[in-house]
């Protein structure tokens, strides 16, 4: 590495748009702006999808179209298989598990966590438990009621005698819909409430990896374990804990009260709950035992294959391989669909065998309650209660099947959400300070203050710095700044980094804002950066990305969200520094719509929309990574000198592979290619 010193040229200044996306991670749009953290993962997924399903279409002839295709889906497939914790068999037929004990323990653990995290509080919990038993309880008084009524008015006594009965009736038909319809109410309000909650944490637990640790997800199926494995939680209250708990004490009392009026009645419909329970949980497990674990996963990646299409469409369609990514959705469809099938059958299958219950239970209910009637322990009436109830018993024992699928169908989600993202950061990225327990010391106070001086007083020292990032499981740990660097940034100073493609001038971009470790000794105004918040270094250094993100607002909102308190005038200040203001005019104000990711504006004028959020952030220190990347040369020089001017004395590292010098640099440090084949940024 080499610097050139005092190339002092005429203009001095930079900004930084994506910094501001950095500055975000402590406001309420941090979680948006975190979400760009997984572009870079998805792109790289994504363009290894592309070279695996487009096969030989870039040569024209070879292999068959449909070969890369099939590959890609066979990988998924055991991709697919692995999340699900299906074994797999070896050539010599024994099976072998993904995980090891270790691992499988601490993700058990974690799955138990979030399945916990899923039933409500007592407090919210009981109300809904004891309207369920309100609800079932009121079915099987309704029938036994009824079958007392309609045998005893048969017998034509006063209507005197069958007066209770028939407000029986009435008011268990009443209350059984009555408290159907609470027990819904305030059980979903309470599974409801849990779901946020358990949203809130895979969203807290994901902040201290973004942006950098999260290039092992994929976008589109973080968004299903986000989104639909954390609404099938909700069946753990709705389906499993609620209606087990509701039906196991309804069945109690009803046993009790057959047991009152005959023993033999009570043994017999108990005998056969027992036997019916067993073999309807038996065999929906044995038919839905694959496709209940492979459901989730499978929604999870066509999820993702979904978001990739769609997101690179044109690339796609450029290089012929829109079909065949078509197609892989086409057979995930298909996967998904059987599996769901297979689910549907064993439930069908589990109600059935509940259903033949019925039958069966008041069958043996006569004949347990023959002999009494027979010797007059129990008259008409009675018997008539004796062989409807259990049908209404049955009814209230279909639940317990159901609850017991729908908890194993939340626990697959739930080991996808507890493995959604890292328990904690991984190597490579910024780990957080640990809160005392005590509550003596806060996060924040375990952190050094930031130096204050404004931007005349906060300069960058860089002694033998190193980074990397993060590894992908399955893939060549990549190489980052291989190379120590050493470099000083002065408060006002322009420095331009320059290094081949691969030598790692990203990385240290990275580095610098905190999104990645570093080696070495990076001082923050005479503060080992190390010892700050990285959230207060990025209130102080600013990154404005080669790929700014703008979001599918107006420009309005573009800007806002680094500071929230702009004024319009404001607003067109910053606009008018960095050459967009006239522009912004003609296109009708503020509320312009930018696209998603800024499909209506070109690659210059987002550069110049990411320079205007910095300054409206006030980076003392601002960092554009490769700012002329997306335009063309003439329109780079001039892009290049705006941006450099209106950063006014901000200090800026200009980070460049070009050859040529900018006017108004001072200093070019010089980054060797990197000594490592392996993949770099």
């Amino acid at each position: 590495m080499s610097e050139h010193p005092d190339l002092r040229g005429d203009t001095d200044a930079e900004g930084t748009g994506a910094a501001d996306q950095v500055r975000a991670a402590d406001r309420p749009t941090a979680p948006v702006r975190k979400a760009d953290s997984g572009q870079a993962a998805a792109q790289r997924e994504t363009s290894a999808d592309l070279r695996t399903a487009r096969g030989s279409a870039s040569a024209g002839r070879g292999l068959d179209r449909a070969t890369a295709p099939a590959a890609a889906a066979d990988r998924r497939e055991r991709e697919t298989r692995q999340q699900a914790g299906v074994d797999g068999v070896s050539a010599g037929g024994s099976t072998g598990r993904t995980a090891g004990t270790d691992g499988g323990r601490a993700r058990a653990q974690r799955t138990r966590r979030v399945l916990g995290e899923a039933v409500p509080p007592v407090r919210r919990l009981w109300p809904a438990v004891l309207l369920g038993i309100g609800s079932a309880g009121s079915s099987v008084a309704l029938l036994a009621a009824s079958a007392w009524l309609i045998t005893r008015a048969a017998e034509q006594p006063p209507i005197l005698f069958l007066s209770m009965a028939v407000v029986g009736v009435r008011a268990f038909a009443l209350s059984r819909a009555t408290f159907r319809y609470l027990e819904r109410l305030t059980g979903h309000d309470a599974a409801f409430r849990q779901l946020g909650a358990i949203r809130t944490g895979i969203y807290e637990r994901m902040l201290p990896s973004a942006p950098d640790g999260l290039g092992m997800l994929r976008r589109g199926d973080l968004l299903s374990r986000f989104v639909g494995d954390v609404d099938d939680l909700q069946f753990v209250t709705l389906r499993a804990v609620q209606p087990a708990v509701s039906a196991v004490l309804v069945l109690i009392a009803a046993v009790a009260g057959l047991m009152w009026l005959a023993p033999g009645s009570a043994f017999a419909v108990l005998g056969c709950l027992i036997v019916g329970i067993a073999v309807a949980v038996l065999a929906e497990r044995a038919a839905s035992a694959r496709g209940i674990r492979l459901i989730a996963p499978l929604r999870g990646e066509l999820q993702a294959a979904i978001v990739e299409h769609a997101s690179s469409l044109d690339t796609l369609v450029a290089f012929d391989a829109a079909a065949a990514s078509r197609a892989r959705i086409d057979a995930l469809g298909a996967r998904l669909a059987r599996a769901t099938r297979t689910q549907a059958a064993a439930v069908g299958a589990s109600a059935a065998v509940m259903a033949a219950l019925g039958g069966l239970a008041a069958l043996a209910s006569i004949g347990g309650g023959l002999p009494r009637f027979a010797d007059g322990s129990i008259d008409g009436p009675a018997f008539a209660v004796l062989c409807l109830v259990p049908l209404a018993i049955a009814e209230v024992a279909a639940a317990l099947p159901v609850a017991v699928g729908a908890w194993r169908t939340a626990r697959v989600s739930a080991e996808r959400i507890a493995t959604a993202v890292p328990e904690t950061p991984p190597a490579g990225v910024p780990q957080p300070v640990a809160v005392s327990p005590g509550g003596g010391e806060g996060a924040r106070g375990a952190y050094a203050a930031v130096p204050s001086g404004g931007r005349d007083g906060v300069a960058i020292e860089l002694r033998g710095v190193r980074a990397h990032w993060p590894a992908v499981a399955g893939q060549p740990e990549p190489a980052g700044l291989t190379h120590p660097v050493d470099l000083d940034l002065a408060p006002g100073e322009r420095v331009l980094l320059r290094g081949p493609s691969g030598s790692g001038k990203t990385t240290l971009s990275h580095a610098l804002v905190r999104f990645l470790e570093y080696e070495g000794s990076y001082r923050l105004g005479g503060v080992e950066a190390r010892e700050l918040d990285p959230a207060d270094v990025r209130h102080t250094v600013g990154l404005v990305e080669q790929r700014p993100w703008l979001f599918d607002e107006d420009l309005r909102q573009n800007l806002l969200f680094a500071r929230d308190t702009a004024k319009d005038d404001d607003l067109f200040a910053v606009l008018e520094r960095v050459g967009l203001a006239d522009w912004v005019r003609e296109r009708g104000g503020l509320g312009a719509q930018v696209g998603e990711r800024g499909t209506l504006v070109s690659g210059g004028q987002a550069q110049r929309i990411a320079l205007a959020r910095a300054m409206l952030a006030d980076f003392p220190v601002i960092v554009l990574d490769e700012p002329t990347a997306n335009v063309d040369a003439e329109t780079a020089d001039r892009l290049l000198a705006d941006l450099l001017a209106a950063a006014g004395d901000r200090a800026v590292l200009l980070v460049m592979h070009t050859e040529q010098v900018p006017a108004g640099i001072d200093r070019v440090v010089d980054l060797p290619a990197a000594a490592t084949d392996a993949p770099t940024r």
